[in-house]
């Protein structure tokens, strides 16, 4: 049994893979800031012990998992190479830990947390499966013969990994702190597949991945019937979606899933197309796809009197107009109310009109001010200058939270990757404050 010590155990990818090795028998405890972050519920459920920052909590004999957020003069690690004591960094450890299994990385600018928990809960009914999961969410099963993991192009982390399976969902222009260009995302997905083992599962709809070269099959899906794997006959509801697949122009099978928008099928389809190719009946498929029951900040609803609150993730353009064909899907007949805090100011400057013009397809549209990050505190820009591109937006503070009460039997799209939601957790409390004195 080893120990590990995880600083920055609060980190999505670092909290899923504590549960991972906590699960699968090793001794486990990390540490981070105090403030409360949705990702360590899991942990304390686990009672994996979590610590402030401190360097007396590093200690001879540890291996130190340290998140990609901390520099090496974090003092925890400083601390670590002054006892000696092994400091890995996570995307390194994990890209060693998979070897033992058969690896299936998930990747793409948008949709890569939602994926990977829809492949880990199909491929589960067939064999003992592991997952990382990139909201938090993490299990280690000790006879494991497949592991599924949310792989990250910031940075190029990816590229730390050497996957059986590489699926890859859509190549987008997103971490403008980091990447300087569409071309320049491209490359660091060329690059990953290069390393790919056995096989690429790609959507052959993005003009972008239709060019990625490999020394392995490409097999691609998608809506167009030059794909591998094609959806056609595709009927949305207010229950989900249903579809039909098409193996190289055959029927396959139909499935449906209880999920909603464009990006859910395709999503799905990538996964069929793995289990397919592994051999996984279509039957179990079926089943599996039935009874998912969706990842943390994905479109997660809450519901009080007529109002639906929906907690989701959604911080680039191309998320934001997938979260509201979402809704509108499923909630035809309701007003569909967008509340948005951008995440960084790079990434806000870099999108500006693109973002205005996503928003502007809810019904009413409310900003939060900029999120920073811990890279990123301030920027030239202000939550205004968004404003002022999208007609009749308003900027909302938390204190005036109840101006949201004026939208009856409506959607709320709470929508970010900050801290989105005490803005929801503030109007849930308005609309329960309500119900009792009603």
């Amino acid at each position: 049994m080893t120990f590990y010590h995880f600083t920055g155990i609060k980190g999505s990818g670092m909290s899923s893979l504590a549960q991972i090795l906590f699960d699968s028998g090793e001794e486990v405890q990390g540490s981070d800031y105090e403030t409360y972050y949705f990702t360590e519920k899991p942990l304390r459920d686990r009672n994996i012990t979590i610590l402030p920052f401190s360097p007396d909590n590093i200690k001879e004999g540890m291996t130190v998992i340290a998140g990609n957020a901390f520099p090496d003069e974090h003092p925890e690690i400083v601390r670590a190479k002054e006892l000696g004591v092994e400091v890995i960094r996570y995307h390194k450890f994990l890209g060693d830990y998979i070897n033992r299994y058969t690896s299936i990385a998930i990747t793409g600018a948008h949709g890569k947390t939602s994926t990977t928990g829809l492949m880990s809960h199909v491929i589960a009914g067939f064999m003992p499966t592991s997952f990382l999961i990139g909201d938090g969410t993490g299990s280690g099963k000790e006879d494991a013969s497949f592991f599924v993991m949310e792989a990250c192009e910031y940075r190029r982390h990816f590229l730390a990994y050497h996957p059986d399976y590489a699926v890859m969902l859509n190549i987008d222009f997103d971490h403008p702190d980091y990447f300087a260009g569409i071309e320049d995302v491209y490359s660091a997905f060329q690059e990953l597949a290069l390393q790919v083992n056995k096989a690429i599962i790609a959507c052959g709809d993005d003009e972008h991945l239709q060019k990625i070269q490999a020394n392995v099959p490409v097999l691609y899906y998608g809506f167009g019937a030059n794909n591998d794997f094609a959806a056609r006959n595709i009927e949305k509801s207010t229950e989900g979606t249903v579809f039909e697949v098409y193996v190289r122009n055959e029927y396959y099978d139909k499935f449906f899933i209880p999920l909603y928008g464009d990006h859910t099928v395709l999503n799905a389809l990538a996964v069929i197309s793995l289990c397919h190719y592994e051999g996984i009946p279509a039957q179990l498929i079926q089943e599996r796809l039935r009874t998912y029951g969706g990842v943390k900040r994905r479109f997660t609803e809450t519901k009080i009197g007529n109002s639906v609150l929906v907690d989701d993730y959604a911080h680039h353009p191309t998320e934001i107009k997938a979260t509201i064909q979402s809704a509108r899907q499923k909630y035809p007949n309701q007003q569909i109310v967008a509340v948005f805090q951008p995440h960084t100011f790079s990434r806000t400057a870099a999108f500006l009109q693109d973002f205005a013009d996503s928003l502007s397809q809810a019904d009413a549209v409310y900003l939060c001010d900029i999120f920073g990050s811990a890279r990123e505190k301030q920027g030239a820009l202000s939550i205004e200058d968004l404003q002022d591109l999208i007609a009749n937006s308003n900027i909302l503070q938390l204190d005036k939270i109840d101006l949201l009460g004026k939208h009856t039997d409506a959607v709320f799209l709470f929508m970010g990757a900050g801290d989105v939601n005490k803005y929801q957790i503030a109007f849930e409390n308005v609309l329960k404050s309500n119900e009792e004195t009603a």
